[in-house]
């Protein structure tokens, strides 16, 4: 069981750092890549919630006491 925690953590991490990224890019705000489809989109501002939002939810049931 310590292997899938530790999976779904490192997932967890990685999904909130992306979501961060999307909601930063659908807010204009980070213009990285220049020519992304993402940027000043407001639906990838609501994608990267939702990304970071399970990934907080991943991390916490990882660190859950059985």
């Amino acid at each position: 069981m310590g292997a899938l925690k530790g999976l779904m953590a490192v997932v967890g991490v990685a999904a909130v750092l992306m979501g961060g990224l999307w909601i930063l890019q659908g807010l204009d705000i980070v213009r990285w890549p220049s020519s992304s489809f993402m940027l000043g989109d407001p639906a990838w501002t609501r994608n990267g919630t939702v990304l970071a939002v399970v990934g907080l939810v991943l991390i916490w049931f990882a660190r859950r006491q059985p």
